[in-house]
């Protein structure tokens, strides 16, 4: 199961703060009756129905109406509902009662949109799933930010929350929109008459139906009924264009190269008047050059523009520029600068990648002039896996210069080269941490860049495995002592997840003595910028304190 940070306006509530990753599209916040007021409309579909003046009402049979064992044993992936499928123009009603362990956030429902086909089957593809913790995960267009939550009006307090999701009732519609979106609303309401609210959009197939499940987690749910009704949303509000960015350009071309080869590695994105960002196609992105561009030396400017809305329809235009240097043809190759990274570690690595955090390339040009190489612009030879010093070769076109690195064998590793690890799969071994010493952590972390959490996390409990606190690297975690912890970073969030592969970070769990401890990551990022993330003097037993990893789609080579 993924266990993820909850969404920014979430962590406002609290005294902790985590980065959020945007994913490409989202839509408009939507308004949407509460419970009350759609039990009234939904009884005058009904009547409407029974009446035969209409056929706007649909009861759906319910044919699971108990999903996952009633002892909540059910692991994650393992017991479903049926499919609730929805036409485009309809929007479905679901209402069950929600049973979970209590022992985590997500052990209650979970929701499932996927396109009209069965798991396992060809053609099978999931538009997003949400958690009833406000978290989720989907395909390109999923949108974490557009997450919308009502906590009962007040500030959420988690231990409250699994409390109170023990036998609530659940509304959950989901409004498939002609114009090509899903938009889903939950109401669980707790057998006190308290309301969690939560609201998620994101944009689907306008045309072909889609299909909605839920999935126990350690819980479990009593359907009662389902509906169909007739769709709510009439159109999506558009949004304009305010920005646009293009990357992978190149900082310098020789003289005379093709203008094509400019823009071979380049991709644009845009960021609407909503603050969404989505990247667009390259061949909706209108460039200007002249045919001369590399024709003489200098620095050139490229103007680029974009003028399609949010939608795809035609709107408010906007550019950006990039300048690029014309050179001569480079006959040499010269290090000013030595990478930050020389050493590195590997345990069962298939690959490793350059590391050019630090790296300056001086380029001698045909006239015996000198000039900054852009380090994108360079290639590199393969590293080979073996321990000892080897030479890599790093080239632009016929020029070419090495370099030496140094590859150590680690320890031992958590995780799988190839990230396919789940997570709580993967662990380290157990350390015990006496009163007042510490265990320390050093290591190379590998990862695939995907999410924040696919990075080193810390355990911390007795040695009977009743944990005081799971931490992650991205200022986040739970636990019984994690609402006690001091939570500080100095994190830059605009890149901590591009970041994350090829990072050098050490981890000291510290046993303070006074039946408090201390979690400290320090962390040299992939591009050589120091950071750190603390959980300070949160509660613990001192004459019981173990520690281990646990990572996911990740791999962390460790160094002793």
């Amino acid at each position: 199961m993924k266990i993820g940070k909850w969404m920014l306006q979430a962590l406002c509530a609290t005294a902790f703060t985590a980065a959020v990753s945007v994913g490409c599209t989202g839509l408009e916040p939507y308004a949407i009756d509460a419970p009350d007021d759609l039990a009234e409309k939904i009884a005058a579909y009904k009547a409407e129905k029974e009446a035969g003046r209409t056929d706007d009402y649909e009861e759906i049979t319910i044919t699971v109406p108990l999903v996952g064992a009633e002892d909540n044993s059910s692991g994650w992936w393992t017991e479903f509902s049926q499919y609730f499928n929805v036409p485009s123009g309809k929007k479905l009603f679901v209402e069950f009662e929600n049973f979970g362990t209590g022992a985590n956030n997500w052990n209650n429902w979970n929701a499932c949109v996927a396109n009209g086909k069965e798991r396992a089957t060809d053609g099978y593809s999931e538009y997003f799933v949400l958690r009833s913790d406000w978290y989720g995960w989907g395909n390109a267009d999923y949108n974490g930010a557009v997450i919308e939550f009502d906590y009962g009006g007040g500030e959420v307090n988690w231990d409250e929350f699994r409390e109170k999701m023990q036998g609530a009732t659940v509304t959950l519609s989901l409004d498939h929109a002609r114009a090509g979106a899903a938009f889903l609303e939950v109401h669980s309401v707790a057998t006190d008459g308290f309301d969690i609210v939560e609201k998620y959009n994101q944009k689907v197939s306008a045309t072909e139906d889609i299909n909605l499940f839920l999935i126990a987690d350690g819980s479990h749910f009593n359907i009662k009924k389902a509906w169909l009704v007739p769709s709510e949303i009439a159109e999506i509000p558009d949004e304009m264009a305010a920005s646009i960015v293009v990357t992978g350009l190149p900082e310098a071309v020789e003289i005379g190269s093709p203008v094509e080869a400019i823009l071979a590695n380049a991709a644009a994105s845009v960021t609407f008047t909503d603050n969404s960002t989505a990247s667009v196609p390259l061949e909706d992105v209108t460039f200007s050059l002249p045919e001369d561009f590399t024709a003489t030396l200098g620095t050139k400017t490229l103007v680029y523009s974009y003028s399609k809305t949010k939608q795809g329809n035609y709107g408010t235009s906007v550019a950006g520029y990039a300048q690029i240097e014309v050179t001569n043809p480079v006959v040499e190759l010269q290090i000013a600068h030595a990478p930050l990274f020389s050493t590195y570690y590997f345990y069962e690595n298939t690959s490793l990648d350059f590391r050019t955090a630090g790296l300056e390339v001086t380029a001698v040009y045909a006239d015996g002039t000198t000039g900054n190489m852009p380090v994108s612009n360079l290639t590199f030879s393969p590293i080979e896996i073996r321990e000892g010093e080897q030479e890599v070769t790093l080239s632009y076109k016929e020029a070419s210069t090495t370099c030496t690195i140094n590859l150590v064998k680690g320890a031992y590793a958590v995780g799988a080269p190839d990230f396919t690890n789940g997570w709580w799969t993967t662990f380290a071994p157990d350390f015990t941490v006496a009163a007042g010493e510490s265990k320390v952590f050093e290591m190379d972390l590998y990862s695939d860049n995907l999410e924040n959490y696919h990075s080193p996390c810390v355990i911390v409990r007795k040695a009977d495995m009743t944990e005081y606190v799971v931490v992650r690297e991205d200022h986040f975690g739970w636990g019984d002592s994690y609402a006690g912890a001091t939570a500080e970073s100095n994190w830059n969030w605009d890149y901590f997840r591009a970041r994350l592969n090829n990072s050098h970070v050490t981890i000291t769990v510290t046993n303070n003595g006074d039946n408090t401890a201390s979690i400290r990551y320090e962390v040299i990022d992939s591009e050589g910028e120091a950071h750190f993330q603390n959980y300070l003097n949160f509660a613990v037993d001192s004459a019981d304190v173990t520690c281990t990893l646990v990572t996911e789609e990740s791999y962390l080579v460790l160094v002793d």
